[in-house]
Parts: structure tokens; sequence; C-alpha cells
């Protein structure tokens, strides 16, 4: 088990992130952008602050101004913003959009735009999700066909996060196969404010934003192709499996400050001239919601370590943290309001915010479901 206990310099960099979070990233602020109906939707200071600290580059080379670490490294930072319910850009420009031109993309894409995800310089999108693929995500209608020297796209992407604010964004479309094929899927780099491109912003449960993006005839050169056109799967495949260890980390931080603070809860409330943790039933409840917190731990420190290891099970350990985390955020979330009794039912009270959150992270890149069912799938059943 010494492999899923943090090292020296990961519980250093947990406290450090711990302790900005705490200075620059009080849970109050989500309250004050919703009600603001800010139309970013996060705050691009504290987006530049975070990269100052080097965060966003955890996990990209030093060759584009990363720092080389891992996973295991990136996911104790991410479990300290996701305990703030952070709505900054880290899972769209880093994990799914950032890691798609890393893995996928020509030097010259790399060394344009890496260097500034390292710096969060720039906010980077994703669009590989289309109306009613339910998760799946070579279900892709979009087209690309060839225009000249380089390409025309069109189709309609939907759940493109941070796409409303996103500088560049990463499009997946088909050039070749049937609709829900692997092969014959391109990737391909472009500007938001490209002519064909229309933009309309959703809002999750969270209140967090996503974007509809639309290509009407979207024309771009040969250089916007990220990687060889047609064989993208995966490219898809490997970011997603990173996308998922970092979007559970932070359901993970969230699932554990939903759970502490119904225990300072538990504490300090009295009735009948006592604690109401000493009531029996609230410590049944509380002690499974332990086990729940202590459960997805486990997965997300293991899945985190098999992507560094370049392990075989990597895949499989990325969707079992997933669905266990899909479950077991919404659970822990929903006994955190159960149990914080009339107050926890209020807008007043933050503890509301952790279960929309759970709400929406729940389907986000999959639910319990589909990472069931792909983890049967990848074993051969």
């Amino acid at each position: 088990m010494s492999e899923l206990v943090l090292t020296e310099e990961q519980e250093l960099l947990r406290r450090t992130a711990a302790d900005f979070v705490r200075e620059h990233a009080p849970v109050a602020r989500i309250r004050r952008l919703r009600d603001a109906d800010d139309p970013v939707g996060f705050s691009p200071e504290l987006w530049k602050k975070i990269g100052e600290l080097g965060w966003p580059g955890i996990v990209l080379p030093e060759a584009y101004g990363g720092l080389a670490l891992g996973y295991a490294d990136l996911a104790v930072v991410l479990q300290e913003l996701g305990a703030a319910l952070a709505p900054e850009p880290f899972l769209s420009t880093v994990l799914l959009a950032g890691n798609a031109i890393l893995l996928g993309g020509t030097d010259a894409q790399k060394e344009s735009l890496l260097p500034r995800v390292a710096a969060a310089d720039v906010v980077l999108a994703l669009a590989h999700h289309e109306p009613g693929a339910r998760h799946r995500p070579f279900r892709v209608a979009t087209r690309a066909e060839k225009a000249g020297s380089g390409w025309r796209l069109a189709g309609v992407k939907d759940l493109v996060l941070d796409g409303h604010v996103a500088d560049r964004i990463v499009v997946s479309a088909r050039v070749a196969g049937e609709r829900d094929a692997r092969d014959g899927i391109g990737l391909f780099l472009i500007d938001r404010q490209t002519r064909g491109v229309t933009v309309e912003r959703q809002q999750l449960v969270d209140h967090r934003s996503a974007a509809l993006v639309r290509l009407d005839g979207v024309e771009v050169g040969a250089d916007a192709a990220v990687g060889a056109p047609g064989a993208a799967g995966d490219v898809l495949d490997r970011v997603l499996d990173r996308a998922l260890v970092g979007l559970s980390a932070e359901m993970l931080g969230g699932m554990s400050r939903a759970f502490e603070t119904t225990m300072a809860y538990l504490r300090d409330r009295k009735q009948f001239g006592v604690a109401i943790g000493s009531f029996q039933a609230l410590k049944h409840r509380a002690a499974r919601m332990f086990i729940e917190v202590e459960l997805a731990r486990s997965t997300v420190m293991a899945a985190a370590r098999a992507l560094d290891e370049g392990a075989d099970d990597a895949s499989l350990l990325a969707s079992v943290a997933k669905a266990r985390l899909s479950d077991g955020f919404v659970q822990v979330a929903n006994e955190a309001v159960q149990m914080h009794g009339g107050i926890g039912m209020t807008d007043e009270h933050d503890v509301g915010f952790y279960l929309k959150h759970a709400r929406a992270a729940e389907i986000l890149l999959g639910d319990a479901t589909f990472h069931r069912d792909r983890f049967a799938a990848l074993q051969g059943f």
C-alpha cells in the first residue's frame, strides 16, 4: 500500500495548494460569480496566479515550460482546487485540449501553445462530444472534408467546457468512415473567432460553463490538423484517460470537503443539550460517508500512479476511479445536505454547492454506468 501514500514532496505540495486556496479561492466566491451572472464564469486573475505557481505545467515536459512531474502530483493540487469548487479552466485547458496537443499535435503546435498552457496564459477547449452521443467519443457526425490545401468543417458539438471563452478549440471531426467508427476521426485546432464558428454558452447545474459550438463550413489550413487526420482515435482515448483521472481527483476534493464540513456540523450542532454527532444513527451514516471517501481516495491515487508508470491497466483504473467518484460523490453530498437538516436545504449554506457540483460532475466525461460498461469492454466482455 506504500504507493497509495503521499510522498514528502507531495505532502508539501498539498499544503502549499491548501494555503493558496484558503487565501485566494474561498467557496463564497462561487456564490458571487453565480449571482453576478459572470460572463466568464471563473476568475482570469486567479487562473494567472495558478499559472505563476506552475501547476498547469505539472505534467508538461520541461521543453514547453512544464515541470515534468506526474499525475500523482497533479492529483494533489486538483483535490485542493476541487475542495474549493474552483471553476478555473484546468480540466478544459490542461487535461483535455492541452493533452490533445501534447499527445497528438505537431511540433509547431506544441511550441506555440504548450508554454502558454503551462503559464496559464491561454484558455483552450476540446470539442469532442456531440448531441445524443451519451459520452461516446467516437460517435462523431461532424465532418471534415478537404478544401484545397486545407479542410472544411461542418457539425455541432456540445458540452464544450469553457468553450465560450476559449482562445482555441480542438475539434474532433470525421474524415472517413461511419458515425461510430473508431478509425477515420481527425482533430483540428481552430480559433474561436474563425468565420463559420458559432459559440453559445451553456451553464451546468453547478453554474460552471460549457458551450454549444456550431461549425458551418469552417475553413482551416492544413496546419490546423492535430496529428494525422483520421488517426485520432488512440489520441482521444489517451486524452480522456488523463482527463478522467484529473476530474476524479477534483471530485475527490469536493467529496472530502463535503464530508469534513458535515463532521464539523455534527460536532457543533446541539440538540437536547448534546452534539448531534453523538446520536448513534448519525454515527452510522457518518461512518458510511468516511468509507466512501477513503475508497474514492484509493481509486484516484491508484489510477494516477498507473498513468505515471505507463501501466497496462491505466485505462481500466481511470474508469474505475470515475465510476467510484460518480457514485460516491453524489452519495456523500446527498448525505451532507440531509445531515445539515433544514439549513442544508437553503441557498445561504455552502453545502448545497457541493451537491450541485456532484450532480454535474457525475455525468461529465461519462457517468458510473458508462464507465462500468467501459471497464467490462476493456476486459473483453
